[in-house]
């Protein structure tokens, strides 16, 4: 029966960030919270594990104040009780560690290795099945050229993609049973660690939206032929082909 504990990142709303024309910076004054949607995956695949296996989920995230808002919408999905401003290390061992192959907006599909090499586990990274067998987790990857079915046994880090599952839709009595599950805030204070470790290794000094410049080359030939070759030869020019 495994204990499973997944981390999940709190983005805001791609879809209700504008782009300002002027200087193609980001608008996001009037987007949304949401939990990423790849990490989704992750908590529902927990979820579906322990519905058929037995075992526990726990739910895990960061941030500032904000994260609150997405408590009760993790706790509708499966797990029974979410961290916030944590560290895995303070809440024990797991069985398995989930996630998301990337978060929703920076994608950056980091999250699951550093993990495991933070934490000593072994990793499996961009999982698209999974299944428990006792104390062995057994898992097909999708590489580039070809799938990889490995097993191994845990504690490990897993990354899952999105082919994975379909997550769930909750229903209104797992939303109201969301609000009666624990969810417990621990501070940076209470992690014991100094401030310089605390300090990000990387900063982002701006984003900046991308905008398409189209040709709209439209060609007229009498026949489709003649405007195919004539696209080839366009795409040819610049060197597309």
């Amino acid at each position: 029966m495994p204990k499973c504990l997944v981390c999940y990142k709190w983005t805001l709303d791609e879809q209700d960030i504008k782009i300002r024309p002027e200087d193609l910076s980001l608008d996001s004054s009037r987007a949304k919270g949401k939990i990423s949607d790849f990490d989704r995956n992750a908590i529902e695949e927990a979820a579906l594990l322990v519905e058929k296996n037995g075992g526990a989920v726990d739910a895990l995230s960061y941030g500032t104040a904000t994260v609150k808002q997405s408590l009760k919408d993790a706790l509708s999905r499966g797990p029974e009780k979410v961290f916030w401003v944590a560290a895995i290390r303070k809440l024990g061992q797991y069985d398995m560690i989930l996630c998301g192959e990337g978060s929703s907006d920076l994608f950056n599909q980091q999250t699951a290795q550093r993990l495991a090499a933070l934490l000593g586990l072994p990793c499996l990274s961009f999982v698209q099945k999974l299944s428990v067998e006792g104390d062995v987790v057994k898992a097909t990857r999708k590489l580039e050229d070809c799938q990889e079915d490995v097993t191994v046994k845990g504690p490990v880090v897993i990354s899952v993609l999105s082919e994975i599952n379909k997550p769930r839709i909750p229903t209104m009595r797992q939303v109201l049973g969301a609000a009666k599950k624990p969810n417990e805030e621990i501070k940076i204070a209470d992690l014991g660690l100094k401030p310089e470790a605390l300090e990000p290794k990387a900063v982002r000094k701006s984003v900046k939206g991308f905008v398409m410049q189209r040709k709209n080359v439209i060609y007229k030939e009498s026949s489709a032929a003649d405007n195919v070759a004539k696209l080839k030869a366009s795409l040819a020019s610049e060197g597309l082909c």
